[in-house]
């Protein structure tokens, strides 16, 4: 999974001087019909005007709860069609939250995190907290949208009940590779996918148009609803499929984008996978060796020794987990999740070290918690139905997968980059649930066409555990763009209070002015 972790960054400066060819400079500028090119037989989507108010109406995990009560921030619903074959059917709601410019406005900037399937009215809210971004909220309404099937938009995609999510996993058979495993995990991908198609509304037409094709369809309309000619855009991770996809399908209404922590367009989501074991593989041995310098570390002084101590950690965790103070069971499953989540940035790795040495005295509070933010699991016991939208999301954006054969050899592969991760049993050939998905995919992985779009800015981490480096490389060659490096160990950089990253981008948002070519910035 894809997430963008958002830190508070520094206070930066920057020049104040763009073109104003966005949109209009006050609310009363919002559209009486379309802006800019409208497709035919949507002008009543593109002209719909939205009711701002409260956003807590709109909050739907105890996050939202807290950061939408802010007074700044205001949210609506955007009607758009189910179906962009046939606009006239069923309509669905996505749910928008911003928070207006504070300044001479240039229009506005919409933000998405990533997943897929976060929630992108909660990044926006949390990114208020920003320096970075406040300085940007100068000259642009910050807007995110939850896409369709997430968070506050009308409906949802709905797989497990909450008690099913516990319980699925608490349950470590999907590890095990033995014939009679690869049965019981097939037979749990099936049902899980019949339970999306049975559980979310609409079934199989919801589920054939949840995927990145149809979410930037819907932020088309909703820039045109903004008042925005031309869109200014910044994804994070799975979040910059959403923008070079935009700028394929509408490249003429691209004004600047920024996309940080890139997806390689060509590579398929097996080599995708192998990709970010690679780089989770790595992130380990980065982690290892902080670890050893420590008096403290759960994986000894060796660093060639910590994936062997944390294997002894964690593996007898399959047949043996550790009863956490809720009576919850932390599974292997969770261990490792854990660790990934914990891997994401090295502001966590403090508390993935106090969880390994907890697991020794066989606790596993501080584990399960990580593993609770990964899967967006509240105190409540909620999800918040990200793992859900990710899965429905990723069954449609990539071909599906059912060759045995290249089954095991991705499994081998990432045994190999990311030997941390192996729980001890047999490789599995096991499908997963999209290959038992209802519906086709509606995209593939290529190479965007995007003639006719300005220079994006493309931001990627030299050892970015989730989306490795040289896929921001690919990216930025692809589309035409500016390649800026950063030199660490992290998921995503821009707005976290790196000045060498941050005042380029807020030049290049404001002025589209780019940052000079071989750009590197470190810790």
């Amino acid at each position: 999974m894809f997430i963008a972790l958002v830190g508070i960054a520094l206070m930066v400066t920057t020049a104040c001087t763009a073109a104003n060819d966005a949109g209009p400079t006050s609310d009363e500028r919002a559209p009486t019909g379309p802006v800019g090119p409208v497709p035919d037989g949507l002008d009543d989507f593109y002209g719909q005007r939205l009711d701002w108010g409260d956003c807590a109406p709109y909050a739907t995990t105890g996050i939202a709860e807290q950061t939408f009560a802010a007074p700044e921030v205001e949210c609506a619903l955007l009607e758009v069609p189910l179906s962009y074959e046939d606009p006239d059917d069923e309509t669905i709601e996505i749910g928008v939250l911003r928070t207006r410019a504070q300044g001479d406005r240039i229009g506005s900037l919409l933000v998405n995190p990533g997943g897929p399937g976060v929630s992108g009215m909660e990044a926006a809210a949390s990114l208020r907290f920003s320096p970075t971004i406040n300085k940007l909220g100068r000259r642009f309404d910050i807007v995110g949208f939850d896409p369709r099937g997430v968070g506050a938009s009308k409906p949802t995609v709905e797989c497990l009940t909450d008690e099913e999510r516990d319980a699925d996993r608490a349950d470590d058979g999907e590890v095990d590779g033995t014939p009679r495993g690869v049965k019981e995990q097939e037979a749990e991908e099936r049902a899980f996918a019949r339970k999306c198609e049975k559980r979310t509304k609409y079934g199989e037409e919801m589920l054939a148009n949840i995927g990145t094709r149809d979410v930037v369809k819907d932020m088309d309309v909703l820039r045109s609803v903004l008042g925005d000619r031309k869109l200014t855009y910044l994804g994070y991770s799975y979040g910059t499929r959403i923008g070079y996809t935009y700028a394929e399908q509408f490249p003429g209404n691209v004004r600047a984008m920024v996309l940080d922590g890139a997806l390689d367009p060509e590579q398929n989501i097996v080599d995708s996978l192998v990709a970010q074991g690679q780089g989770f593989g790595d992130a380990f041995a980065e982690f290892a060796k902080w670890c050893a310098q420590r008096q403290d570390c759960a994986l000894g002084k060796d660093p060639a020794k910590a994936t062997e101590r944390y294997q002894d950690l964690v593996q007898p965790l399959v047949d043996d987990p550790v009863t956490v103070a809720d009576g919850r069971k932390l599974s292997f499953e969770d261990a490792t999740t854990a660790t990934v989540q914990a891997l994401y940035s090295e502001q966590l790795w403090e508390k993935l070290n106090t969880g390994l040495n907890e697991l020794q005295r066989r606790r596993g509070e501080t584990l399960i918690g990580l593993a609770d933010q990964y899967n967006e699991r509240g105190p409540d016991g909620e999800y918040s139905g990200t793992q859900d939208a990710f899965a429905a999301i990723r069954c449609v954006d990539d071909p599906r997968v059912t060759d045995r054969d290249k089954i095991l050899a991705a499994q081998r592969r990432y045994a190999e980059v990311a030997p941390f991760l192996d729980s001890g049993n047999p490789i599995s050939d096991a499908r997963d649930a999209c290959a038992f998905w209802p519906v086709p995919n509606t995209s593939k992985p290529h190479l965007p066409d995007v003639d006719g779009v300005p220079p994006v800015l493309v931001i990627s981490t030299t050892n970015d555990p989730a989306t490795p480096y040289k896929a921001g490389v690919q990216l930025a060659k692809a589309m035409g763009g500016r390649l800026l490096t950063y030199e660490g160990t992290q998921h995503t950089v821009f707005a976290q209070g790196n000045q060498c990253v941050d005042q380029p981008v807020i030049e290049y948002l404001i002025d589209r002015t780019l940052p000079k070519k071989g750009l590197r910035c470190g810790e």
